[in-house]
């Protein structure tokens, strides 16, 4: 176990251990962050995030849904209407990664 400041992280918890890998993936970041405060389709998240292929996009959704972090809200129309938002887990999770972003982008070289 390894303590940082007053929390303590039980780094042999497993569940743990996999939540904050899905949480700061690459596209994991990318998504919470995007769809914080907002719904979007999937044609929207794949113009939004840059670089992320359809592959990527489908996994890193259905694994962040799997977690509660990611509502997936099927609409009875055809087309088929799908849109993604943020569970307040998600939200939560998305506010403590925005100001690690913004750090990353101020001491970027």
């Amino acid at each position: 176990m390894t303590i940082v400041r007053d929390l303590q992280v039980d780094t042999a918890c497993p569940d743990t251990r996999l939540l904050v890998e899905h949480v700061t993936s690459k596209w994991g970041v990318l998504l919470l962050l995007t769809l914080d405060d907002r719904t979007m389709r999937w044609s929207e998240l794949m113009r939004e995030v840059t670089g992320v292929s359809e592959k990527m996009l489908s996994q890193s959704l259905q694994t962040l849904e799997a977690d509660g972090l990611v509502h997936r809200e099927a609409l009875p129309v055809v087309p088929p209407h799908v849109e993604y938002s943020l569970t307040a887990e998600g939200r939560t999770a998305a506010g403590l990664l925005a100001p690690l972003v913004h750090w990353a982008q101020q001491h970027v070289r």
